[in-house]
């Protein structure tokens, strides 16, 4: 069964879909370019390492790389020093506290390489909120695409989260829910930006590699269509609640409508 809606599902952003979306998502893209660019491409698939010290805090993601104040090494033993003295000690009792354990996210990408220099010519990227909530994510994420915006490598941004700042582009007066960047290496600082929002389709766009070669299309409305169909989101989904991030109330009486008429939803 499809999705009711007509392009992105506003409840697979909800944080219990949006991993699992993602990973789906970058092993069906795949999965369809691979037979378009074989034998002169491989894809492949790697990840980069998050630790955030609170997964509920939206403005605590941060890489905790560090070196502590004080260190507390293993020494040998050693007859000549004193094991311990005799004193009397006026002793406080602790409280029970909670500290900010970090939590491991991992986020995969595409990488598209020339099979003869293993050079990577095309980098895929689909946003997640680390990327974009403000913090040491983003910061991240900023630097390595400002690194492949100065270099010959393309970039694909496929970006299917409303909430939260979207990627910076010079022309900051363009506003939509959902967006896809594709930046060919030849044509910067020009790229192609498809803009959409919750009511429209899904884009369809071409994979930039090098100027020689046909590119490869991505359908994402089929992509899109597949993973929500092998993943049985039609049944897991339950579409009598309200999306999570929520909808304005234009597009929340309007999304009511949709699944109203497909009768996922009570009058």
């Amino acid at each position: 069964m499809p999705s009711p809606f007509p392009g992105m599902d506003p409840y697979l952003e909800h944080p219990d879909f949006w991993q699992e979306t993602h990973n789906r998502l970058i092993i069906a893209i795949a999965d369809t370019i691979m037979p378009q660019i074989r034998p002169k491409y491989e894809v492949a698939i790697d990840k980069r390492i998050y630790e955030i010290t609170d997964p509920n805090d939206s403005n605590s993601d941060s890489l905790l790389v560090g070196i502590p104040d004080i260190a507390i090494k293993r020494q040998s033993n050693n007859p000549n020093i004193p094991t311990g003295s005799v004193a009397t000690l006026n002793i406080t009792l602790p409280t029970t506290v909670k500290v900010p354990a970090p939590e491991k996210i991992k986020q995969t990408y595409l990488e598209v390489r020339e099979m003869a220099t293993k050079q990577v010519v095309t980098a895929i990227e689909i946003l997640s909120p680390v990327n974009k909530r403000s913090g040491e994510g983003r910061i991240t994420y900023l630097k390595k695409r400002q690194s492949i915006l100065g270099s010959l490598t393309n970039l694909v941004e496929i970006d299917l989260l409303r909430k939260w700042e979207s990627m910076p582009i010079l022309n900051n007066s363009i506003q939509s829910d959902y967006r896809v960047l594709v930046s060919p290496s030849n044509r910067r600082p020009f790229a192609e930006l498809y803009a959409f929002n919750l009511r429209d389709s899904l884009p369809i766009f071409p994979l930039p590699l090098r100027e020689e070669d046909v590119e490869p299309i991505v359908n994402l409305p089929e992509i899109f269509g597949g993973i929500y169909d092998r993943a049985g989101y039609d049944y897991r989904i339950d579409y009598d609640r309200e999306p999570v991030p929520s909808l304005s109330e234009e597009d929340r009486v309007w999304a009511t409508q949709i699944l109203q008429e497909k009768e996922l939803r009570d009058n």
